[in-house]
């Protein structure tokens, strides 16, 4: 009898459990839990008994070799003894040696966090979130930025990983943030940190110079160590996975212009950090002052000479300017996503800025009006692929080499080209339209004829409005007592 009066047999009914199996604890005075179970022994026989010494070897040789190369090579060693199904034990007797006699694994050591401690920043690659700007891909980049404590997080658009980039991304967050850390992590990105010369891997003067702006401490993680900036390499993937589920819920990628794809982003973040608002007060109390101003972030070229093409070299691209420059000397203003080019301290042109090295980017409407004088020079002009504003100017030209000689079929195309310049390039783009979908031969004279039509004011509507019935007043007056 046990103490609440039962019998052995009642007690083990009542604990679900066979009596003779109550009677192995009791004898052995251990619960169930305590009880050392042998190691089950497999009854099947293992297949890779006498191949597993070479798998071995290989793998002392190089424990990275994956289980299936492995299987391969057995494969072609012993045609037909072993069967693709059994591709499955021999993965798991690679990953038992990797656990039991395999090399030491890198160890990853939490951090603590303290509030008002430690931002870091990255930049990362968005086109796979499929944004199109009226129905034109938008290839960009996202500057992202977190505090490591309390995981507010602010992204801005971008196209390079440049400092001036770094710069306005890093600044707008510290501003939206309202206050500044005490520590700005960084991978090892070339906006902030020399790769090449006597101080490689040496924090840049520019962005040192950033730094010392908002007094934060400048730290980098060595080379080939992602893991050490690992708060904001999580925060990256979290937050992008937000994001493409936002623009699921949209059921729309399409964005009318950048500034609204911008604005529904930082809408989705505002949201986001609203989740982190307890944490966050905790760092705010502990951030340092925001300087009174921003730093510029523009990169400034001084005295960037025009050369005998009409064209500037800026950070080793090819960009066009206005023929009559020719000679001088311009002072250029490099921002992240443009160029603003002056001369005599006046405006004379913003471009779009061309990221990466060895690119072009030629305007037509800046060297139209030599081209015309020297029609000779463009098919083996060396930008000439610049010079086609759409494909149907590309179509026009083919068709115009195919039907002419190479000088009369360059003079007709670049006196098309010069309409464009001088009229609509939206206008002539349309004849050429009207002229390549009727059949009809592509020709100066053709596209002026299109063009005129496509300039004509539309005939004004004719609208006819009947003479208003006065009867209805002479009612509404009677109705109100006032006599004629």
């Amino acid at each position: 009898m046990d103490r609440k009066g039962l019998t052995k047999v009642q007690a083990a009914a009542k604990a679900g459990m066979d009596p003779k199996t109550a009677r192995k604890y009791r004898k052995a005075k251990k619960l169930p839990g305590e009880m050392e179970r042998p190691p089950k022994e497999s009854t099947r026989e293992d297949p890779f008994k006498d191949v597993w010494w070479w798998c071995k070897e290989r793998l002392e040789i190089d424990s990275t070799l994956y289980a299936k190369t492995l299987f391969d090579a057995i494969q072609r060693l012993y045609p037909g003894k072993f069967q693709d199904g059994q591709l499955r034990t021999l993965q798991r007797r690679v990953k038992d040696w990797r656990a039991t006699e395999g090399p030491a694994k890198e160890v990853y050591f939490p951090q603590k966090h303290e509030p008002g401690d430690l931002a870091a920043s990255d930049f990362t690659h968005a086109n796979k979130f499929g944004v199109t700007i009226q129905g034109q891909p938008f290839h960009h980049l996202l500057y992202h930025f977190t505090l490591t404590y309390s995981n507010w997080e602010w992204a801005c658009i971008c196209h390079s990983e440049s400092l001036e980039a770094l710069s306005e991304g890093l600044q707008e967050s510290l501003w939206q943030l309202g206050g500044v850390p005490a520590r700005h992590r960084t991978d090892q990105m070339s906006a902030a940190v020399n790769h090449l010369g006597k101080k490689k891997g040496e924090f840049t003067a520019r962005y040192k110079a950033l730094m010392a702006h908002y007094g934060l401490q400048m730290q980098k993680i060595q080379p080939n160590s992602p893991h050490e900036n690992g708060d904001i390499e999580k925060r990256n993937g979290d937050f992008k996975r937000r994001i493409k589920q936002a623009l699921k819920l949209r059921m729309s990628m399409d964005f009318k212009s950048v500034e609204a794809y911008e604005k529904f982003l930082h809408e989705e973040l505002t949201r986001i950090n609203k989740g982190r608002s307890k944490r966050l007060a905790e760092e705010q109390k502990l951030l340092h002052r925001l300087p009174l101003k921003r730093l510029s972030s523009v990169k400034h070229y001084r005295g960037v000479p025009v050369s005998k093409g009409s064209s500037i070299q800026v950070d080793r691209n090819t960009y066009s300017v206005p023929s009559r420059l020719r000679g001088e000397k311009v002072d250029v203003r490099q921002h992240s996503n443009s160029l603003e080019i002056f001369y005599g301290g006046r405006k004379v042109k913003t471009v779009p800025r061309l990221h990466g090295r060895g690119k072009a980017s030629i305007d037509y409407r800046d060297v139209i009006d030599s081209l015309v004088r020297k029609p000779g020079a463009f098919p083996q002009y060396c930008y000439q692929a610049e010079l086609f504003p759409t494909s149907r100017f590309r179509m026009a030209w083919d068709e115009l080499k195919a039907r002419r000689s190479e000088r009369e079929a360059s003079k007709q195309y670049l006196e098309i080209l010069f309409m464009a310049a001088r009229e609509s390039e939206s206008g002539v783009d349309w004849a050429l339209m009207q002229i390549q979908g009727s059949g009809e031969a592509v020709s100066v004279e053709a596209v002026k004829q299109y063009l005129a039509r496509f300039n004509e004011p539309e005939a004004a509507p004719n609208v006819t409005v009947d003479d208003p019935d006065l009867s209805a007043f002479d009612q509404l007056l009677t109705a109100v007592g006032v006599s004629s």
